[in-house]
């Protein structure tokens, strides 16, 4: 049994499969997966995760109104994001920071990286 939960949140299917594929490298990690900011709010409305992964651009509702949204929901107030995207831009990263996520990685992404950043934000092991 998972004794966390991560959410991805990113609208390609295959970069979606990609970071699902290194989280599954974490025995301990369970890895749920949305769409879009839509999709990622209806499954925050039925569960509890740990850990939200997002992209920032993405159609109906972008990471960076995600981000609000979910730092202006009393439930999940206090749940880390990482925020990865292709936005490599000083003043991207700024906004994404100041709006309340909590780490930013650029794609392409690497795997290492990505689970480094998981383990430390959980403090697993």
């Amino acid at each position: 049994m998972a004794d966390y939960t991560c959410l991805v949140v990113e609208d390609s299917p295959m970069m979606r499969q990609l970071l699902a594929f290194a989280l599954s490298r974490l025995k301990n990690l369970k890895v749920v997966e949305a769409d879009d900011g839509v999709d990622c709010l209806k499954k925050l409305a039925g569960g509890r995760f740990d850990i939200i992964i997002t992209d920032i651009n993405m159609p109906i509702m972008d990471g960076l109104k995600l981000i609000k949204r979910i730092r202006s929901d009393a439930v999940h107030r206090d749940v880390p994001i990482i925020i990865v995207t292709t936005e490599g831009s000083q003043e991207d990263r700024q906004r994404a920071l100041q709006l309340g996520a909590n780490a930013y990685i650029t794609k392409p992404i690497q795997a290492p990286q990505v689970i480094s950043k998981v383990k430390e934000l959980l403090r697993i092991e």
